[in-house]
């Protein structure tokens, strides 16, 4: 799984989430709903957490098989990626450091 461009996890910092699963990009004005599954992986994604420490956390909290969560991170992170929200690194992504 690809990781994000450093201007992707500077985009994700900057949209306004709430608890309840309400997501809003105050650069384009659109709004977006997110389940539990889907928060958990923006806050990761945000704080810049390589998508392999992602996936772990995931299966952990929401007890999903190894298969289902590589799978649907992955699509979320597509779909992110066709919402304008983020890019793949095609260097190679985090470092792990958390950094930007």
């Amino acid at each position: 799984m690809s990781e994000l461009a450093p201007a992707s996890v500077r985009r994700l910092r900057s949209l306004a989430i709430s608890d309840a699963g309400f997501v809003f990009d105050p650069r384009t004005g659109h709004s977006y709903s997110a389940n539990a599954t889907a928060l958990c992986a923006l806050d990761a994604l945000k704080r810049d957490v390589p998508s392999s420490e992602i996936a772990a956390l995931l299966r952990e909290r929401f007890a999903a098989d190894d298969v289902e969560v590589e799978h649907d991170l992955a699509e979320f992170i597509r779909a992110l990626g066709e919402h304008g929200l983020v890019q793949s690194d095609p260097g190679g992504g985090s470092n792990g450091s958390g950094g930007n």
